[in-house]
């Protein structure tokens, strides 16, 4: 017998429930990571060499796109797999300055936003007889009296730089405007015959950024001999790159510092 509508003494009323709606499409839209370090590590004269630190996604990366910048305007020129994170630009022009960026894209097709631009100037074309160093902004761990380290960028080669007396190592660094190739650095010394023959040891530094410096040329006894000129010659190794050129000091046979009265640098041939 119907109950009228009513609830049976001992029945408990049931609620209809509203099924969850389903999810429609489900697709992935948190774009990547911007890639990050972006930085120069091989200039030539036609050619840049890019790397960067890895990017990271919710879902996974797929690949990099690389931007060059011209005014306001970023036009891709490259593209590699998500296992690769470093790019060789070519087809430049010598003594050129370029500006670039990295995207990173994600399986779903997300683009990042750009990491840091680097900014690089391409090597003089094979030529490598311009002292890219001349009138640079120099600086060092210390001076003594007059001789400051502008002295060793001024083209005079009887101005010179000296560190400090009886301390070691002392530096000296000369910023070269921009990331480029550089194949030799030359130091002389004075060329008087009051100068005589003597050893010093130096390393060669670099760095694009002017903060964190990397290794270029292990220590090397540079021999200086008015007899010859009082000049010595550091050859780096093929394909090295930097903006910031430091020397650095930690003996020298005839007299307890460093000294240098040209620093000069020249792009790879």
């Amino acid at each position: 017998m119907g109950d009228g509508g009513r609830l049976l003494k001992g029945l408990i009323a049931v609620t209809a429930v509203r099924p969850t709606a389903p999810v429609i499409g489900g697709g992935d839209t948190v774009p990547p990571a911007a890639p990050g370090g972006l930085r120069v590590t091989a200039v030539s004269g036609t050619s840049v060499t890019l790397a960067w630190s890895v990017s990271t996604d919710n879902v996974g990366v797929a690949g990099y796109r690389i931007r060059r910048l011209l005014g306001g305007t970023a036009t891709p020129i490259g593209a590699v797999a998500a296992s690769v994170t470093t790019f060789t630009v070519t087809g430049l022009a010598a003594s050129s300055s370029y500006t670039f960026d990295v995207q990173a894209v994600d399986t779903a097709g997300g683009v990042s936003m750009p990491s840091s631009q680097v900014t690089t100037t391409t090597s003089a074309g094979g030529s490598s007889t311009v002292n890219v160093a001349l009138d640079r902004p120099v600086t060092a761990s210390s001076y003594t009296q007059s001789y400051v380290p502008g002295n060793a960028v001024d083209g005079n080669v009887d101005t010179y730089w000296e560190s400090a007396n009886s301390t070691f190592p002392q530096w000296l660094q000369v910023d070269l405007g921009s990331a480029m190739g550089v194949g030799r650095v030359v130091l002389t010394l004075p060329p008087a015959v009051a100068w005589a023959a003597r050893s010093q040891t130096v390393s060669v530094q670099g760095s694009i950024d002017g903060a964190s410096f990397g290794l270029l040329l292990g220590s090397v006894a540079c021999a200086f001999d008015p007899a010859s000129g009082n000049t010595a010659t550091l050859t780096l190794p093929a394909g090295t790159a930097t903006r910031h050129l430091r020397l650095v000091f930690t003996a020298n046979t005839g007299w307890p510092a460093g000294q240098v009265s040209e620093f000069r640098v020249f792009g790879a041939a």
